[in-house]
């Protein structure tokens, strides 16, 4: 049987560590990328320091992988970073840095993917949202245009790349205990709860039940999906 490779950017912790260890259960070889060291000590497990919004570090990064593995079963764009400011007192610098992780380094992944997805049998990308978009969240303008942005990526991506097996779906987690919502005020977060459907915060137990969903073969007419947790519709 051939062993599965899966791809998860931001794997050093937080939601990105829960999916690497959950698919190393699973029995992948798990490749991780992140700014910095791998916390996962897996003889199956192969991290890789770098920055997703750099071209030319995403490139050398691919350009190894290639002579490591001859296809990949699956993307995970998890890599992100959020910041919360009024739209007005929104540095530029923010403004860049956020679209630079968010979109370019999502649309880095993908691309240079794509020649190792097409040898796969159900290749799949599945892509990072979130609820700030749906629920058009103050304070969060710049984070959530880089996540519409993401969003118009994967449906595109889907049409485009459908005729090769590959599906392209985005999950839109809301709140989790992770680092991304270290610093946003309780309040903030117990206001996102109050208008979601299911009134609770999700856990990466949540999110890798979607993930596992998209990964499975029989998945393979799902394509172009953006789904949010908790109850929220576009």
């Amino acid at each position: 049987m051939t062993v599965k490779n899966i791809l998860i950017t931001g794997s050093s912790r937080g939601l990105g560590k829960e999916l690497a260890e959950h698919f190393l259960h699973q029995g992948y070889n798990v490749y991780g990328c992140s700014r910095s060291n791998g916390k996962i000590e897996h003889n199956n497990y192969h991290h890789f320091e770098l920055d997703v919004s750099s071209a030319t570090q995403v490139t050398e990064f691919f350009f190894i992988l290639r002579k490591k593995i001859k296809h990949l079963d699956a993307v995970i764009n998890n890599a992100g970073i959020a910041s919360m400011n009024a739209f007005a007192l929104t540095p530029p610098e923010t403004f860049k840095k956020i679209f630079d992780i968010n979109v370019q380094g999502t649309f880095l992944f993908c691309q240079k993917a794509l020649g190792l997805l097409k040898r796969a049998k159900n290749p799949r990308i599945i892509n990072t949202t979130t609820v700030a978009v749906p629920l058009q969240l103050e304070g969060e303008s710049i984070y959530a245009a880089s996540k519409s942005a993401v969003e118009m990526l994967t449906q595109i991506i889907a049409k485009e790349y459908g005729g090769f097996g590959i599906t392209c779906n985005a999950i839109g987690p809301s709140p989790i205990e992770t680092n991304l919502i270290k610093g946003v005020p309780k309040d903030k977060i117990a206001k996102i709860i109050e208008q979601q459907s299911i009134k609770k915060m999700a856990t990466p137990a949540d999110v890798i039940n979607l993930v596992s969903f998209f990964l499975k073969p029989e998945s393979s007419m799902i394509s172009g999906q953006i789904i949010y947790l908790g109850g929220i519709s576009k």
